[in-house]
């Protein structure tokens, strides 16, 4: 913090994450996997190289033209000869616009099919990650991945061109003077190697100062976003004072860096002008001496003057890209990198398709461990039949959704075997079973779009009306109809503008609209009020008869409906049967029931059948 109250720019490089790799210069196996996206789109990429081969050709057979205008005034003294001259002139022109316009065009579609092509592969590849990368990889990491990296490769492909350009430029002036004169070509351009040190070394100076912006530059956007997400607790508590202030001080950071930075890229337009100038002195002074001597002509002075102005623009050019090719390549790096980790859970080459999910569903000693040696689930063994609703129960930890996961195969078991119509879920097609259950988790996502969208989901045939009576099962559509475009209307960012137990209703409306063969509730009413609650218990007594139904419990009215009860501890199966038989057991589940209640008969505590049966946010 400095004197002043803010933070200063040097001080960025001690913000956690400061340091940024930088890749290097030209990283084959990154240039190798973007040409494999390019590949599809070659024809269009070998045009648009020729046509700026074309274009660079025409750029620098200007100065020659001149050159042979100038040679046929002196020789002619008179302008009758320039005819086919001013000719050659024009038709140089009109190359120059199709073939610059052709290249930019061509090149353009190709940079732009590249990168949806990137962006659409990635997004795909992360789709079908397993659940277990997610657990253990950053949220923030991912989406450098998918902003910042593919942000930066888009930067790059959309300017690829402006180098190889570049290049082609100096290529062509240096041949073009060497063919003209090669002594004069020698003496203009013996200056080049100090140019390109001095080039060098002012990159490698200033690199780090440029990657400082782009860090005060990401600081400054998140506590933004922070402050906006936060705004209702930020007014709440009367912090806006604090946060101003704080945000100011980002803010004037990364101006101190930025202008820092701007005045050391102000510092190369100079010194290349004055190399520019020395070049020119070069050909004037000793192109003069060449010409009055008779070694030269006028016109080949006149050209390499026009030549050497143009030669150092893609000197200037070159120098600015070298840095962002760097980070292009490290951004590739990072890209690949994440393409290359492949999911865990995938179908069998032989998987079978499951047509209909109506038999029994069996956990057979089942084990199972997130971390190696720390085990969740120590083998589960439990049938569950047809039409049958079980509850599972138990602390914070026992294992319960861990269940439910292995089930939807978000996870694989570690040993023993989960099997559904007697066939082991790992041998079948993970679509065609999930497709038929319906999940709902205790906190609702719901997407942007319509309430009719995220009720509809992923099953497209869904009709209206199906879908309306799907909200009324669940007691949704009173509030729906309430709102000014009923099912049409917008929701919000993860349903920011719908109360906490409107969007769980949304979710159990899109649980129940596709008719599925078994449901899995995890704490699905717990953010519902207990008259919500109750008018939904009522409407999934009916639903839920003739199908499989596993409730992970929270209050004593789902609990007390359930066919079969099933106590876990410590990711075990330690009791089990209904309500009224585990009271009374006398075992944990009626300790934990009375506990809870504060109860010490079984009548008193049916008395009060809405209260939380166990704390559990699991």
């Amino acid at each position: 913090m400095s004197r002043h109250g803010y933070i200063d720019w040097r001080t960025l490089r001690n913000q956690q994450g400061y340091q940024d790799r930088l890749g290097s210069l030209l990283d084959f196996k990154v240039l190798g996997w973007l040409f494999t996206y390019a590949k599809p789109y070659k024809k269009l990429l070998y045009l648009g190289l020729i046509s700026l081969l074309l274009y660079t050709g025409s750029v620098v057979a200007i100065p020659a033209i001149i050159l042979l205008g100038i040679n046929q005034i002196i020789e002619t003294k008179s302008l009758s000869g320039l005819n086919w001259v001013v000719g050659l002139f024009f038709a140089n022109a009109v190359v120059n616009y199709i073939t610059q316009y052709a290249n930019q065009v061509l090149l353009a579609r190709v940079s732009q099919s590249v990168l949806y092509d990137i962006r659409s592969d990635l997004f795909d590849h992360l789709e079908g990650l397993s659940m277990a990368f997610y657990d253990k990889e950053e949220l923030g990491r991912i989406m450098s991945r998918i902003q910042n990296d593919v942000r930066q490769i888009e930067e790059f492909v959309d300017q690829m061109a402006v180098p190889l350009g570049d290049l082609l430029t100096l290529a062509g002036i240096v041949g073009a003077m060497i063919y003209v004169d090669w002594k004069l070509a020698l003496i203009c351009m013996s200056f080049i190697p100090f140019l390109t040190l001095i080039a060098l070394q002012w990159q490698r100076y200033t690199w780090p100062r440029f990657m400082r912006v782009r860090r005060a530059q990401a600081i400054v956007n998140g506590n933004l976003q922070e402050n906006i997400s936060g705004m209702r607790l930020i007014q709440s508590l009367n912090r806006e004072e604090e946060n101003l202030g704080l945000f100011s001080s980002l803010n004037k950071a990364h101006l101190e860096a930025s202008l820092h930075s701007n005045r050391l890229s102000s510092a190369l337009n100079p010194t290349v002008e004055i190399f520019k100038g020395i070049g020119l002195s070069c050909v004037i002074i000793f192109g003069g001496m060449m010409v009055s001597n008779g070694g030269l002509t006028a016109g080949v002075v006149v050209a390499f003057a026009l030549w050497m102005q143009r030669f150092f623009e893609p000197i200037r050019h070159l120098t600015q890209q070298y840095t962002q090719v760097q980070r292009t390549m490290t951004a590739g790096a990072h890209i690949m990198e994440l393409k290359e980790v492949d999911p865990i859970i995938v179908d069998a080459p032989d998987a079978k398709k499951l047509k209909e999910l109506n038999g029994i569903i069996d956990f057979k000693d089942v084990h199972f461990w997130y971390e190696p040696d720390v085990e969740v689930l120590k083998g589960i063994n439990l049938r569950i039949q047809p039409g049958e609703t079980i509850a599972v129960v138990g602390a914070t930890g026992a294992g319960k959704t861990t269940l439910s996961n292995l089930l939807l195969r978000l996870y694989d078991v570690t040993d023993g075997a989960i099997s559904v119509n007697g066939h082991d879920i790992r041998d079948l097609e993970r679509a065609s079973m999930v497709s038929q259950i319906g999940t709902v988790i205790q906190e609702p996502f719901l997407f942007s779009g319509t309430i009719a969208d995220n009720i509809r989901f992923s099953h497209a045939e869904i009709s209206e009306e199906r879908i309306i009576e799907a909200a009324k099962v669940v007691g949704a559509h009173q509030f729906i109809s309430q709102l000014e475009k009923g099912y049409k209307s917008q929701v919000g960012e993860r349903g920011s503008n719908l109360s906490v137990g409107q969007r769980q209703l949304i979710a159990l409306a899109r649980a129940l609209v596709f008719d599925p063969k078994v449901i899995i509730l995890d704490e699905a009413t717990a953010s519902v009020d207990s008259y919500s609650e109750m008018k939904i218990q009522e409407s999934l007594n009916k639903v839920l008869k003739g199908r499989t139904a596993i409730v992970i419990a929270h209050r004593l009215s789902t609990v007390r409906n359930a066919d079969r009860i099933i106590v876990m501890d410590q990711g075990q199966v330690v009791e089990e049967g209904n309500h009224k038989e585990l009271i009374a057991m006398n075992g944990i589940y009626s300790k934990l029931y009375r506990m809870n209640f504060g109860v010490g008969t079984l009548e008193g505590a049916e008395n009060n059948p809405d209260k939380p049966l166990i704390s559990d946010n699991e």
